[in-house]
């Protein structure tokens, strides 16, 4: 059989972009939209089951309409089942409705759904057995069996924390993972792999690239990532060094840009340039805002001075330039890196 591994749905969360409000509320409603495309996905394909390995909800107290839109999903597609772990932005509110015969959930102690010879097994972790679940954990050998949890992979183990030394041995085929919003697969043991399915909507900045859901076949646990996002969110360096000025730094950043008219996008400015690079991001900015969705500049270029000519000034800037080239602390190297970097703070410019 096939099933989908998804989790960090995250239905509700406040975009973390800096949206206009506008664009903060269309956002919210593209995450419902990946989530209805990853059903129709499933109903198209004939996968009866979807594994939520946690986070369905941004929120231990979802709103109504997400909670509405949610609930209405899984009454509205009675040939899927929906497998519910809750993970730690889940809370008790999240489980309202006992009328969802497809909607299977878990709690603190282990939980299993069998599917023919493919066995689920789900536990909820907390304070008061995040020590005890792995010696809880009885998986048959003879069955195909995957195991949902919600949690940072550690050499520990604690809240949160999924110590995968406990989970070898334990005859699993398939550790489907949330939590961590990329997606990511790795050898459990000989017998098993774990695999994270990431977020199924980039949100902000520390989510870039693709996203979407993992498709299992539980005939050989093959794996394939189907990318499903309404939109990528992506971060893009641009090397300014070699631009003369403002304009032909513009037309680098556009250039950059090509091709991400839909996407929410983060350039990020480096490189030495001769010239004030002081508010280039806000002008880049200006200048391309209609060039994707949603675009954020951060200017992180260099500005690089002429040393000799300034090093004879009878101020605080040639001060402290004659200062670094009299130090024998420094290679020629790092004493042209110091002054560049001291003189971009001396005249107010971020620096790193």
């Amino acid at each position: 059989m096939k099933f989908i591994h998804c989790a960090d749905v995250h239905l509700g969360s406040k975009m973390e972009s800096k949206l206009p409000k506008e664009k903060s509320d269309e956002r919210k409603s593209e995450v419902r939209t990946a989530f209805r495309n990853m059903v129709k996905y499933a109903e198209e394909n004939g996968i009866r089951v979807i594994a939520l390995s946690g986070d369905v909800f941004d929120s231990d107290r979802p709103l109504k309409k997400d909670k509405e839109f949610f609930y209405s999903v899984v009454k509205n597609n009675p040939e899927i089942d929906f497998l519910y772990l809750r993970g730690n932005h889940d809370g008790m509110e999240s489980y309202t409705e006992n009328d969802c015969a497809n909607l299977k959930t878990f709690s603190e102690e282990w939980t299993a759904y069998r599917y023919g010879d493919a066995v689920f097994y789900g536990v909820e972790m907390g304070e008061g057995n995040a020590l005890s679940l792995y010696a809880a954990l009885g998986a048959d050998k003879n069955d195909k069996n995957i195991v949902m949890l919600h949690g940072q992979i550690a050499d520990a183990s604690g809240k949160d924390k999924i110590n995968v030394a406990k989970l070898r041995a334990k005859n699993i085929d398939y550790l489907a993972l949330g939590h961590i919003h990329a997606y990511s697969q790795g050898r459990l043991d000989e017998r098993g792999k774990y695999v994270y399915s990431g977020c199924l909507e980039g949100r902000g900045f520390d989510e870039c690239g693709k996203k979407g859901f993992v498709v299992v076949d539980t005939d050989g646990f093959s794996c394939e990532f189907v990318e499903n996002s309404v939109r990528t969110v992506e971060e893009i360096f641009v090397d300014c060094s070699g631009t003369e000025d403002w304009y032909t730094a513009v037309r680098k950043a556009e250039e950059a840009v090509i091709g991400h008219k839909k996407d929410l996008v983060r350039l990020v400015l480096t490189g030495e340039i001769s010239y004030d690079g002081e508010g280039l991001e806000k002008e880049i900015e200006r200048q391309l805002f209609s060039s994707c969705y949603f675009i954020s500049v951060k200017n992180r270029t260099v500005r690089r001075f002429d040393i000799d000519a300034l090093q004879g000034d009878l101020s605080l800037r040639g001060e402290f330039i004659r200062t670094v080239l009299n130090s024998e602390k420094y290679s020629d190297g790092e004493k042209q890196s110091i002054i560049s970097v001291g003189l971009n703070a001396l005249g107010g410019r971020e620096v790193e």
